[in-house]
């Protein structure tokens, strides 16, 4: 079990909520110790000296944080071990980091950041974490989620997350680590709820920046994010979830942000593949990881696997992987059979 509070992170991954949960970690009062890990050992070099990344420039790391590629310096009595890989590579990292953790850091617990499903296996991010660490690690993992932008938290502004897990002590020790003046975290019970939303929410996003691309308004954008939401909650049921989670941070909260603002990275591809852009070329100019695109392929696996309609994930998924036309898909979608509003 994590100590309470958590005297030792390691954060595992320099993309930006890594380095965000980081910085917000270090500057707490009680001073906890404070590592990244990177998976380059040139990045690394370059992080620790410098102190800034072109993936969150608005921000300098903390001196008291130890940036490192190795994972002994990164893991070492660790009670607390923050995963921020996007989740198609998670597997990669963890199988590697496993033996480490189990060595180095054998009572902490994991938390993971990433929003996606695995498409080989459909697991959940802590589920490919659990997987990879054994059946024997009885160590409690959970989830860390919501309406956040990384560059909004670098920049200090308002925002909120929820911890959730099995283990309530993860959730809440989660909650007093990150707790600050700007940023409120609440904690749950429910890390099915939180992940599916999670992953849920980056393919709608898609569907939303496409709406952008094409101008097609605020009338059309607001009925997809309610529409959106209604899938989302429908598989998250299915999967065991709780409904009342869609209908919060991790549901709601994070889909409208994600969904609204400028700098969301599967948003903005929705824009592009709206303008008309091909999404090879749009993904060959961007250095970030647009998770959407993996987790449509996912979705459909799961949607047919659950048997639920999923319409919207459906039209994305089509314009993704099978040339489908932006303006063919909303048509498709706006004919379909009128029915009864049902959510969930």
């Amino acid at each position: 079990m994590p100590a309470s509070p958590i005297r030792r992170l390691a954060v595992i991954g320099d993309g930006q909520m890594g380095l965000v949960m980081a910085q917000i970690a270090a500057a707490q009062p009680f001073e906890p110790r404070v590592t990244l890990w990177c998976h380059d050992p040139e990045s690394a070099s370059s992080l620790s000296q410098t102190r800034n990344s072109s993936r969150l420039p608005m921000i300098s790391l903390d001196e008291a944080i130890t940036v490192t590629g190795t994972p002994k310096t990164a893991l070492e009595r660790a009670d607390l071990v923050l995963a921020a890989v996007p989740t198609q590579f998670i597997r990669s990292v963890w199988d590697g980091l496993a033996p480490a953790i189990r060595e180095y850091a054998p009572s902490a617990g994991i938390i993971s950041v990433a929003k996606g499903i695995e498409n080989s296996t459909l697991l959940r991010p802590t589920q490919v974490i659990s997987q990879c660490m054994g059946e024997d690690d009885n160590r409690p993992t959970g989830v860390l989620s919501g309406p956040t932008i990384a560059s909004e938290l670098a920049r200090g502004l308002p925002a909120t997350m929820i911890a959730a897990s099995d283990d309530q002590s993860l959730a809440e020790a989660t909650q007093r680590l990150f707790t600050t003046t700007y940023l409120r975290i609440y904690t749950s019970q429910d890390p099915i709820g939180v992940e599916v939303a999670g992953a849920c929410k980056n393919v709608i996003a898609i569907a939303a920046g496409i709406l952008d691309g094409l101008k097609a308004g605020f009338n059309a954008k607001s009925a997809l994010l309610a529409r959106g939401l209604a899938e989302a909650t429908r598989l998250g049921l299915a999967m065991g979830a709780q409904a009342e989670t869609f209908y919060g941070l991790a549901g709601a909260g994070d889909l409208a942000t994600t969904c609204f603002s400028p700098e969301g990275r599967n948003r903005s591809c929705g824009e592009a593949l709206g303008k008309g852009e091909s999404l090879d070329h749009y993904l060959k100019r961007t250095d970030s990881v647009v998770e959407g695109v993996a987790t449509a392929e996912s979705l459909m696996q799961l949607k047919d696997h659950h048997g639920v309609e999923m319409p919207i994930c459906e039209t994305v998924y089509r314009v993704l992987n099978e040339g489908l036309d932006p303006i063919d898909g909303i048509q498709s979608l706006m004919s379909r059979e009128p029915k009864a509003e049902r959510i969930g």
